[in-house]
């Protein structure tokens, strides 16, 4: 179902409360916690839901079992749950095989993953092709753990069902598409990456409310096999993918950070470029490298699809990373609606780029008699067109460059550009160039 759009000034607590609602489900690569979290993001957006059935050959890679889990703990010989999943689900390496044993603290210790350098968080740890099962603990719980023996006990399941994802798509004016994804997969780290799942929802909600010129397609996918899973379904429409973005991490203090698709100067590398530039915020850029997120498998050789990643602080960057640490307190409202807000400004440059001509090139036309003299101004009040970006606009507008390389040239914002296009647009002094296709 499709709601209304929310008030921007409280998007931040909006994505954070829907964070702190996804947040206590056990997710993986398949099973019922991202059935859950997909059917919770169904209540705000129009998604429509896939399965891949185990076993599924997807190029190189075959579609795993299916895992679920409803208990698991360590108990001491007193019957008290020194490891408790129900206490948090990343106590318990995903994908862990089932497990009903006695064994000796020494027996058991090789199975216990802790951060020796970190001691009051547990990590997380998944083995999802190899069959394996292990618990996570904080170093100074470990350490305070007496000889002995030790009930352990994971009631889980690994058997044939299905992979599942969603997906989301807002029909525009033109089949070319804008592709958004964003991985579901993990069980309770906030910023990596329920941040994401939250920023690409409201980013559909937002859009779903205004005109567009692009189709958009949202995919909230397990990584790295859900976006496979995803382009082998897909393989002969991917030609309608213009530009793309994966979302990750977006909830965290620190620079705005982007990653550069595999073809490096793509018109999606282009306008966030441009966009960080001109924002007045930190920011970072960053080549493409093949690993990180799904971004690494839509840009394999075999697609090159122009698609890179927004981040704010990149995964393997902040300390928090893969840890209980990645709680609640580590994403913060005001830092999920500024990200949210740098992808809006990205979407709006991307429907707003076009090529025009100057229909008086022959010297600059005289402003004042058409009227839009009136409307340039030096101030930065809302809606003022100033005087050089129009004259920027004028100059540039040949039918050669786009308002993009119009404002990275100028170093204006695309939204001063396009306002100052606007205002030359109603003069009739600007005309859209007619494709000779």
């Amino acid at each position: 179902m499709t709601t209304a759009q929310p008030d921007r000034q409280s998007l931040g607590e909006q994505m954070h409360a829907l964070i702190r609602k996804l947040y206590p489900i056990c997710r993986s690569l398949t099973g019922d916690g991202v059935r859950a979290t997909l059917a919770e993001l169904a209540q705000r957006i129009e998604l429509q839901i896939h399965e891949a059935p185990s076993g599924e050959q997807v190029f190189d890679w075959t579609v795993p079992k299916e895992w679920n889990i409803r208990d698991a703990y360590v108990k001491n010989a007193r019957g008290e749950r020194v490891i408790d999943f129900q206490q948090s689900n990343l106590h318990v390496m995903g994908y862990s095989i089932p497990v009903c044993a006695r064994m000796s603290l020494e027996e058991l210790k090789p199975r216990l993953y802790s951060l020796p350098d970190r001691p009051d968080w547990a990590p997380y740890r998944a083995s999802f092709y190899r069959p394996d099962w292990g618990f996570s603990i904080a170093h100074r719980d470990l350490l305070s753990l007496q000889a002995g023996e030790y009930e352990v006990c994971i009631d889980s399941s690994l058997e044939d069902g299905h992979l599942t994802y969603g997906e989301c798509f807002l029909p525009g004016e033109t089949q070319d598409e804008v592709l958004i994804s964003t991985h579901i997969c993990h069980p309770s780290l906030a910023n990596d990456n329920l941040s994401g799942v939250a920023a690409a929802t409201f980013l559909a909600q937002q859009l779903a409310a205004r005109p567009r010129r692009y189709s958009y397609r949202f995919v909230f996918v397990p990584a790295q096999i859900g976006s496979l899973v995803w382009l082998a379904r897909n393989e002969s429409t991917l030609h309608r993918i213009k530009h793309g973005m994966v979302l990750v991490a977006l909830g965290y203090g620190g620079s705005l950070t982007y990653k550069r698709s595999r073809r490096g100067r793509a018109s999606i590398d282009r306008v966030f470029e441009h966009v960080l530039k001109t924002s007045g915020a930190q920011y970072e850029v960053m080549d493409f490298y093949p690993h990180g997120n799904d971004e690494r498998q839509y840009c394999s050789p075999g697609f090159n699809l122009p698609v890179g990643a927004f981040m704010r602080t990149p995964c393997n960057r902040f300390p928090e990373y893969h840890t209980s640490a990645d709680n609640l307190d580590c994403v913060q409202p005001e830092y999920l609606q500024d990200s949210l807000e740098t992808v809006l400004r990205v979407v709006e440059a991307l429907e707003g780029d076009r090529t025009y001509v100057n229909l008086n090139p022959k010297g600059e036309p005289q402003l004042g008699r058409r009227g839009l003299y009136r409307q340039v101004s030096d101030l930065n009040g809302a809606g003022k067109v100033q005087e050089l970006p129009v004259l920027w606009v004028l100059n540039l507008s040949d039918g050669e460059h786009s308002l993009l390389d119009i404002a990275e040239r100028s170093g204006y914002s695309f939204q001063e550009i396009r306002r100052a296009a606007d205002a030359l647009i109603a003069c009739d002094l600007l005309a859209e160039r007619v494709s000779q296709s």
